[in-house]
């Protein structure tokens, strides 16, 4: 793997997690520093994440990750719910016993998580659930994407869990997923998981989700 896409990776990663927050500006002598390398494959990276939408560049100021406003952000939710029930779907029709039995677990452990309001530790337990899918569905480009996606609504994501309280929701509706996908119905599982990407959960739910966003996070 070239290093370029090494440093892409990593940067995409630390979207995802919260490391690197929408505005947050992107240090390139840090990341030529911290993985041994001439700011060159550092820019060459940048570059692909502003391709990919991910980063933005600022004037005489580099670049920063990309910011949305509403109405992006809502249009990708609504594309993630589309591609996240047809990867559902898939993987129902497509992962071996195996699979689900690792998807049942991840569930299972995650219920102590939930009994302790453990936010951090629910987003990761989240992923590695959603996860199992991406890899049951047999379709690495659907993963791809996704993956994509996911990295650009994080701290969307998180803010929602945090400030709308979505996690025991989130976690219920993941049983009633795991429920459809042990019973191996495809098209429950599909309606399962649209529910559950759904931002909304009735018009209060969005409505507290969108006034609660910090400015900082959308773009004017």
């Amino acid at each position: 793997m070239k290093v370029s896409e090494r440093i892409r990776l990593a940067v995409e990663e630390d979207i995802r997690a919260g490391v690197l927050k929408p505005g947050d500006a992107i240090d390139e002598q840090e990341l030529a520093a911290r993985f041994g390398v001439s700011r060159t494959p550092v820019r060459e990276a940048l570059i692909q994440l502003k391709v990919q939408g991910m980063l933005e560049s600022q004037p005489r100021n580099g670049m920063e990750v990309a910011r949305m406003d509403v109405q992006e952000l809502l249009a990708i939710w609504e594309l993630m719910a589309e591609m996240e029930g047809v990867c559902t779907r898939m993987a129902c029709q497509r992962m071996s016993d195996e699979e689900r039995q690792e998807l049942a677990r991840i569930h299972r452990e995650a219920a102590a998580l939930v009994e302790a309001d453990d936010a951090e530790g629910w987003r990761e337990a989240n992923h590695a659930f959603h996860e199992v899918l991406y890899h049951g569905c047999r379709n690495p480009y659907l993963r791809q994407e996704l993956l994509s996606l996911r990295a650009r609504t994080g701290a969307y994501l998180r803010h929602a869990f945090s400030a709308v309280g979505r996690v025991r929701a989130s976690y219920e509706q993941h049983g009633e997923l795991l429920e459809a996908i042990l019973a191996h119905d495809p098209e429950r599982a599909h309606q399962m998981m649209m529910r559950h990407i759904s931002l909304a959960q009735g018009a209060k739910g969005l409505a507290d989700f969108l006034i609660n966003l910090p400015r900082s996070m959308v773009k004017n």
